[in-house]
């Protein structure tokens, strides 16, 4: 479980350095998560903490960031308020536990089976939701509290500060790359603002925004341990059941997704049955530390890997860090300008989008493409697992609708007089009807051979359609014939008893997934 990697002076300076710029992002996105879930701002920054920091030591990708994610937030919301927070934190633990069971039972795997439109539509729809949670850091409060979009001076000036971010981060590194660019323009930003004394709005400002008291700080202190504060009985299970089972599904996922977008971008492979271990350890530690819980976060990986974190301390640092600005610096961290923080956050969405995807229209199949926009689309307007989950299920349905008329069976008639009917393509659910077609049991010779060579039997709609046939040559008087399955098709076609008769000629070994893709 534990590794101890030889480490390289470059390869420690680039994880450390990468950490801080991840722990500074780290701040504001917490804070407008747990304000999302309807907890106190410390619950998100604790969850941050400690999701960043166990997975980041027992994960299955190192350079991968966590923490509380918009996406798990939504999610608590409804729980929190009918119930409670500690209902939330009993939640999170038996999210964990499922989490567990998944890495366990090695299901970590089944996420290579998603097709690469919804990885598509996965990357644009997580870029375009950082995107639109940026323009909210343009609105303030007016006279009576609510918030209105900037105007004249202070809109412009939120711009400026916001170019010159992205400015730095796209030039500085043809300069040099010694240093993480969106630290420095972090740091460059934050001097400029208080240097010249610009009037704009900052961290401290923005927390104190979303909660309504003028003097809310971020300095905190160490989250202590407690149990939750529910009965442990089968009132409480019926209660946070759903919302675990949510919640798990929904931090795995995006986990795994972005494990993998990550492995593209690093030329290298994360194990995804220990992440969801590591997830799941995780989230078990927030719910007895009094933290949101969380989930592996793209915008913020997509920091660490682009600013050179590429190993476990990158992660570590990350949520060191930000436990120690807690601590003792969060008087420096509510100094940092939004701007800076927003132009760190465009600069990901820009190297997130899949820009390519525009071009993509006319180059993939039609279905394809609509994929892309399908998943895009949910994810934007609904949340990452439903978007994922309806990809999946599309992506299924065109594929089996395209097999489905691919079945087709070549005939001929041997020496002894036997017709050969040779099956292309595979029966399942959406070639069974199909299927049916290609035979003529009334006008067939008293022997028939039906081979498999070439096919596969797939599912019990497959079955069916076998034993219907042979049905149909029984009742003609004439004998049916199966040959060439594979093992698992034989072990399926048992059900079809006496009706058919099967050649037990050794076959290929047909697999979907194994072990070795977690």
């Amino acid at each position: 479980m534990f590794e101890f990697p030889q480490f390289s002076k470059q390869s420690v300076k680039n994880d450390v350095l990468s950490g801080l710029t991840v722990a500074l992002a780290l701040v504001p996105e917490a804070v407008a998560f747990a304000f999302v879930a309807g907890v106190d701002p410390m619950v998100g920054l604790y969850a941050a903490f400690i999701v960043g920091f166990v997975t980041a030591v027992l994960g299955g990708r190192p350079g991968m960031i966590s923490g509380a994610t918009g996406a798990m937030a939504v999610v608590m919301v409804s729980l929190v308020a009918e119930h409670g927070i500690q209902y939330l934190f009993a939640a999170i633990m038996l999210a964990g536990v499922i989490q567990i069971l998944a890495g366990i039972f090695k299901l970590g795997k089944f996420i290579r089976m998603v097709p690469h439109p919804v990885m598509i539509g996965f990357v644009n729809g997580l870029a375009i939701v950082i995107f639109l949670a940026q323009l909210g850091q343009f609105k303030v409060p007016d006279a009576t509290g609510a918030l209105v979009w900037m105007q004249g001076p202070q809109l412009y000036i939120m711009l400026g500060l916001v170019l010159l971010t992205m400015a730095i981060i796209h030039f500085l590194p043809k300069l040099t790359k010694a240093v993480p660019s969106s630290l420095v323009a972090i740091i460059t930003v934050t001097l400029l603002v208080h240097g010249l004394g610009l009037d704009t709005r900052t961290v401290v400002d923005f927390v104190r925004t979303m909660s309504g008291d003028a003097n809310a700080t971020l300095a905190g202190s160490l989250p202590t341990f407690a149990l939750p504060e529910v009965g442990f009985n089968m009132e409480t299970l019926r209660i946070i059941l759903p919302y675990s089972v949510i919640l798990a599904a929904v931090g795995l996922i995006e986990s795994l997704l972005t494990l993998t977008v990550i492995d593209e971008m690093t030329g290298t492979r994360g194990q995804g049955n220990r992440e969801c271990v590591g997830q799941g350890i995780a989230n078990m530690t927030c719910s007895v530390f009094g933290a949101m819980g969380g989930c592996a976060m793209i915008g913020q990986s997509m920091i660490n890997i682009n600013s050179g974190g590429r190993g476990r301390l990158s992660g570590i640092t990350g949520a060191v860090g930000l436990l120690l600005f807690i601590l003792f610096g969060s008087s420096l961290i509510e100094m940092i300008p939004l701007a800076a923080l927003v132009g760190v956050m465009f600069m990901v969405v820009i190297g997130t989008f899949e820009w390519a995807t525009f071009k993509l229209a006319r180059k993939v199949p039609t279905h394809d493409f609509f994929a892309i926009l399908l998943v895009t689309g949910v994810t934007v307007a609904f949340d990452l697992a439903l978007a994922v989950i309806v990809g999946v299920i599309y992506s299924a349905l065109v594929f089996a609708w395209e097999h489905a008329k691919r079945i087709y069976a070549t005939s001929h008639t041997d020496q002894n007089g036997s017709k050969i009917y040779v099956v292309n393509g595979p029966l399942f659910f959406g070639s069974a009807s199909h299927f049916l077609e290609l035979f003529d049991a009334k006008n067939d010779p008293a022997n028939v051979i039906i081979d498999f060579a070439n096919s596969r039997v797939a599912d019990h709609s497959a079955i069916e359609a076998i034993d219907t046939v042979a049905e149909r040559y029984t009742n003609q008087g004439k004998t049916l014939h199966i040959r060439h399955l594979s093992p698992e098709c034989r072990s399926l076609l048992k059900k079809a008893g006496n009706l058919v008769e099967i050649n037990m000629l050794e076959d290929p070994t047909y697999k979907v997934a194994t072990d070795t893709l977690g």
